[in-house]
């Protein structure tokens, strides 16, 4: 009698493609949370898991019992708690940039960064919103409609004190100021500093829920900062907001 040995398939292209489109959206996943709280629910939910495993193993019938009514309900419980997060992935996969091309943002980085340094040596207060994969529609709609050519002399203008459209948020994209007057979320991270005003926190809402970059100047100390990911960088100098704002991607 003979034994035969099974003979493993070859691998097909449908397989390595299969791999490779598994891997780049958990990297991508792997992006979008890193750094925020969504990583640590993530990681609460692997301890879980483990417990769950160990429980069986360990012959824990009341633990595991718990620990399996709750796994039961996994995806209702993963839908709640990430909501926001699964509302901006499906953003992203429609964003403009896989659809057609836009200007590069550091066709304005001079500009820009000459007008935060102006209006922060004379305290003047200014939100700044640059646009990047994500579209900003609902926000542009929000405010005045300029459709502008970025400089200088306009931002300084559009901040002044007096002027109509000094209130709100300024929103660029590429070379092109979009709207003034524009209304921006607030963050709602309880772990943000109740010393930050509403400009800051404004920042820092707006990059929770997009991957807009923001420039915030203070009217109270003349402090530059740039919120990006949620996370707010303060007391930069101008030509750290130049060079970071030429880092950013075309």
């Amino acid at each position: 009698m003979h034994n035969y040995i099974p003979l493993i398939p070859p691998p097909r292209w449908q397989d390595l493609l299969d791999v490779l489109i598994v891997t780049y959206v958990i990297y991508r996943i792997a992006i979008l949370i890193r750094g925020t709280r969504t990583m640590q629910m993530v990681v609460g939910m692997v301890m879980v898991g483990v417990a769950f495993v160990a429980s069986q193993v360990l012959g824990l019938f009341t633990l595991n019992w718990l620990l399996n009514s709750f796994l039961s309900s996994l995806f209702v419980i993963l839908v709640v708690i990430f909501q926001a997060d699964i509302r901006r992935a499906l953003t992203r996969v429609g964003a403009r940039s896989f659809l057609s091309p836009r200007a590069a943002t550091a066709a304005a980085s001079d500009e820009i960064a000459t007008a935060a340094a102006w209006l922060a040596a004379r305290r003047i207060g200014a939100l700044i919103v640059i646009e990047q994969d994500d579209g900003l529609g609902d926000f542009v709609e929000s405010g005045r409609i300029l459709d502008a050519k970025v400089s200088p002399e306009l931002l300084e203008t559009i901040f002044m004190r007096g002027s109509p459209l000094h209130d709100g948020a300024v929103i660029i994209d590429g070379a092109q100021i979009l709207a003034a007057s524009c209304l921006l979320p607030l963050s709602t991270n309880p772990n943000v500093s109740l010393s930050l005003g509403t400009r800051h926190r404004a920042a820092i809402g707006m990059t929770e829920d997009t991957d807009a970059v923001v420039l915030v100047v203070s009217e109270e100390d003349g402090t530059i900062s740039i919120a990006r990911g949620g996370v707010l960088r303060r007391g930069l100098e101008a030509a750290e907001v130049l060079a970071t704002l030429r880092r950013l991607p075309a």
